[in-house]
């Protein structure tokens, strides 16, 4: 009976190694945008911009001082010059298409392509 325990732990503690392999490392950077504004856009067409104050590793987002770019309700995909002011707001990271700093972009590497050298 006592090896079969020690087999039991043996199992249980692989199990959990696997699942620390099988975490993976977020490639998106965002601590470098913190307390910086950021505009993101929605899966459906819905942007906003706002101070990023937090972010986890789904994407979920907090932005403060939120400011919403209302769309046409003829053309959902066109904007108008009005905006909504929404303050604090917790943005879900499965809806979150894109991230874009407001005050430009800059080029990084394609972490997909393996670095020979």
């Amino acid at each position: 009976m006592a090896s079969k325990e020690g087999e039991k732990g043996k199992g249980s503690q692989s199990a959990g190694d696997n699942k620390e392999k099988r975490r993976k490392e977020s490639i998106l950077d965002l601590s470098k945008y913190l307390e910086k504004s950021i505009r993101v856009k929605f899966a459906g067409g819905r942007e906003a911009a706002g101070i990023l104050k937090g972010y986890d590793p789904l994407l979920n987002l907090v932005l403060d001082n939120t400011t919403e770019f209302l769309r046409d309700p003829d053309d959902p995909y066109k904007l108008l010059e009005d905006t909504r002011a929404l303050g604090l707001v917790v943005c879900r990271g499965t809806s979150v298409v894109l991230i874009c700093p407001m005050d430009g972009m800059e080029a990084i590497p394609n972490p997909f392509i393996t670095q020979e050298g």
